[in-house]
C-alpha cells in the first residue's frame, strides 16, 4: 500500500499571469501518474488564505492523507524553495518535517525561511497550525516554484519527484524529533 499524499497549488492572482506555476508543475506530476500510486492533487485553490485553507483541511479530513506538499509560485526565485516555517502575526509555525533529510537528495531546490507574506504563508500557517492542533502527525511541507522555463523545467521537475519519493518512502522518518532542528539555509 503506497502513502497517500494531498498536493496543493494556486490559481494565478495578477493580469500579467498566464499561468501558476505551482499548478503547471502539478499537471506535469498528474500526466506521469504511472510514476506515482497514492497522489491526491488538490489544484487550483483561490488565492484567499480563508477559503484556501479551508479547501485544505476539508481534503484532509476526507481523504486523510500521510503526508502534505502545498505548492505556491514565487516569480521572483529561480529554485524550488521549501519554506521552514510560516508566521501570522507574533506566532510561527515550523515544519515537523526534517528538512535537511530531504534537502540532501536535491541538486535544484534550497531551504527559505521567508514563505513570503502573502496567502501561500497563510496557507502554511494554517494547515501546520490545523495538524498541531489536531494532533495528526501527518508530515507537511511548502514548495516554492519559480516559473519554469526551457533552462529549469527538467531539474525543478526532477526535485519535485525526488521530494514526493522522499515524502511517500520514509513519511514517518521524515519527522523531526521534538528538539528543534537547525535548518541551514543553501
Amino acid at each position: 500500500m503506497s502513502i497517500k499524499l494531498l498536493l496543493t497549488s494556486f490559481q494565478t492572482w495578477l493580469p500579467h499571469q498566464v499561468s501558476n506555476s505551482s499548478d503547471d508543475l502539478l499537471e506535469i506530476i498528474e500526466s506521469k501518474h504511472d510514476l506515482f500510486d497514492g497522489l491526491f492533487v488538490l489544484r487550483k485553490l483561490p488565492v484567499n488564505t480563508q477559503i484556501a485553507s479551508d479547501r485544505v483541511i476539508e481534503t484532509i479530513k476526507v481523504i486523510q492523507p500521510q503526508g502534505i506538499i502545498c505548492c505556491g509560485m514565487a516569480e521572483s526565485r529561480e529554485l524550488l524553495t521549501i519554506e521552514s516555517q510560516a508566521i501570522c502575526g507574533d506566532s510561527c509555525m515550523v515544519t515537523p518535517v526534517n528538512l535537511n533529510s530531504i534537502l540532501d537528495k536535491l541538486f535544484y531546490t534550497k531551504i527559505s525561511h521567508d514563505a513570503g507574506k502573502f496567502v501561500c504563508e497563510g496557507l502554511y500557517y494554517q494547515i501546520l497550525n490545523y495538524l498541531e492542533n489536531q494532533n495528526l502527525n501527518i508530515p507537511c511541507i511548502f514548495v516554492h516554484v519559480p516559473l519554469l522555463n526551457y533552462h529549469n523545467r527538467e531539474k525543478i521537475e526532477q526535485d519535485f519527484i525526488t521530494i514526493i519519493s522522499c515524502m511517500q518512502s520514509n513519511c514517518v522518518d521524515l519527522i523531526a524529533t521534538k528538539n528543534p532542528q537547525k535548518i541551514e539555509p543553501i
